[in-house]
């Protein structure tokens, strides 16, 4: 068996409030959770778990390619959510997005400080 993608777990302020958070905003239905996660999957199986760890949470990098529709519905959910976004990572292009590799992307924060973005073609 090749090697796929299982799950990850993602640090958040509040584990909850995380998972709703993408919950709502890449429209996913709720996965079973168990012990100190709350997990949300993605239609490719993989699960994403969101955990409250000790220590102060760590600012890490993730992106989701959605199709064309999903991101109109999102960017229009974080423009009436009052989510301060970028058009690019360095975060020089405040209320923007970038029409990048053929396709649009957008770039912000969670509910936990983790730099997230969303594009509709891979870079590759």
């Amino acid at each position: 068996m090749p090697a796929t993608f299982n799950h990850t777990i993602i640090a958040s302020k509040d584990r909850n409030e995380s998972a709703r958070f993408f919950r709502d905003l890449l429209e996913i239905a709720e996965a079973p959770s168990w012990g100190p996660f709350t997990n949300i999957q993605l239609t490719d199986g993989v699960l994403l778990q969101f955990a409250e760890p000790p220590v102060d949470v760590q600012m890490q990098h993730y992106a989701f390619l959605v199709d064309d529709e999903l991101f109109d519905r999102a960017y229009q959910r974080l423009r009436e959510g009052g989510v301060e976004h970028w058009a690019d990572p360095q975060m020089r292009r405040p209320g923007e997005i970038n029409d990048e590799h053929g396709g649009r992307g957008v770039y912000f924060k969670d509910p936990s400080g983790h730099a997230i973005e969303l594009l509709t073609r891979p870079y590759l």
